[in-house]
């Protein structure tokens, strides 16, 4: 399983996670595709953004491996904002490549896309290596 290295363990301040510190002995989780209802909480909501956020400063337009980051948090995004970038695509493989569907992030996301600086990262929260 590929660690990304610098990426943000998890949203500061908050128990929202962004990566997992190793592989599931049993395979990796399923990545699905997750309703997103209006009434989601706020804080919900910054997750999302915050890990749209990171995606796009650590990875942009270009296709990315899934690694050791968190099937629960990318299901939020999978099927819009995040797609496969390869065909077949097995969503159950830490080597998976996906990629930003930018045109839709920038609509679903449009405060990551004007001020991309509106996260403030912890440095060492992302390199376990």
């Amino acid at each position: 399983m590929l660690k990304h290295r610098f990426f943000p363990g998890r949203l500061s301040g908050t128990d929202y996670q962004f990566t997992i510190r190793r592989a599931n002995k049993n395979g990796a989780t399923k990545i699905i595709r997750r309703e997103r209802f209006k009434d989601r909480a706020p804080a919900d909501r910054r997750a999302d953004a915050g890990f749209m956020a990171a995606l796009w400063a650590h990875f942009g337009e270009e296709p990315f491996e899934r690694g050791n980051l968190d099937a629960g948090r990318l299901s939020w995004l999978f099927g819009r904002e995040v797609v496969p970038a390869e065909e077949p695509f097995d969503p159950e493989s830490y080597d998976a490549l996906l990629k930003i569907d930018v045109a839709k992030a920038q609509v679903s996301f449009s405060e990551v896309f004007a001020n991309p600086d509106a996260f403030d990262w912890d440095d060492d929260e992302g390199d376990w290596a």
